[in-house]
């Protein structure tokens, strides 16, 4: 078994400890998990939602409120402070559009360390693979999960939101699907990737980075490699899904944001 060392916090924000909802045993009997304290102090956003029954109205009112309470209007996004700079505003859409551009940019630093916060889970992996806490890669992690540009408007807060609205949508709607969804990686080869156990060469057990993204379509998955990861995603570890909201910026390649940790994976050709 790979060493854990650099594996998981021993703490997180969702009631569940972090070697549980890590494991790959985890998945296949999954616990409904909550970021604490996230939907009570919207309870106003969940009670206008609770009053709806179609989805795309539910998207609009959750991105409205959104906008409103974080300021994402354009009039106040491009206005100049009092010394005549423009004020930047940091938003989840933006880190959702900035993150399906390069996943380990700046923004996917902070995206991987919004998942380490709240659930417990170092990432493996970025921009190089992360072997230890002196390793190039973990300083450059932490030197850009810290950046304070991107932590101007409460980000976590908006990722937290985004989260438990989501999760909001399965459990009112079903949607994207009621329990597991089986969601697709294209690779070019699992050198890259921690096998944590392999039953045989089609099925493995891995241990994917903290933040990870699949898509719903195996012929989207084949245009990135030429082998196919299939995997049983359990809905609770769904941070975001192509239909979950009316706008946003990665309509084109399906694309699913899930919880990473170990997972059983069938190997497709």
């Amino acid at each position: 078994m790979p060493d854990s060392s650099l594996y998981r916090h021993s703490t997180n924000l969702i009631g569940v400890s972090t070697a549980c909802i890590a494991h790959h045993l985890f998945n296949k009997n999954p616990q409904p998990l909550h970021i604490a304290g996230t939907r009570e102090s919207a309870h106003g956003l969940f009670e206008q939602l609770d009053r709806q029954t179609d989805l795309n109205e539910c998207g609009g009112i959750f991105q409205d409120y959104m906008c409103v309470v974080f300021g994402f209007e354009t009039e106040q996004r491009l206005r100049d402070d009092a010394a005549g700079r423009r004020r930047y505003r940091n938003s989840y859409l933006r880190l959702i559009q900035d993150w399906g551009l390069d996943s380990n940019n700046a923004q996917g630093a902070v995206f991987k360390g919004w998942v380490e916060s709240h659930f417990g889970l170092f990432p493996q992996y970025h921009k190089q693979l992360i072997s230890n806490f002196d390793s190039k890669g973990w300083i450059t992690y932490i030197e850009e999960k810290m950046s304070s540009r991107y932590h101007n408007n409460c980000i976590y807060m908006q990722l937290d939101l985004l989260y438990e609205y989501c999760q909001w949508v399965i459990e009112h709607f079903g949607f994207p699907a009621a329990r597991h969804k089986t969601l697709y990686r294209g690779v070019n080869g699992l050198e890259d990737h921690c096998i944590v156990f392999g039953e045989d060469k089609n099925h493995k057990i891995v241990r994917f980075n903290s933040l990870i993204s699949f898509t719903d379509n195996p012929n989207t998955a084949g245009q990135f490699g030429s082998y196919i990861l299939e995997v049983e995603v359990p809905m609770v570890k769904l941070i975001f899904c192509n239909d979950l909201l009316p706008h946003h910026a990665l309509h084109g390649e399906s694309e699913y944001l899930v919880i990473g940790g170990d997972y059983s994976v069938k190997v497709l050709r």
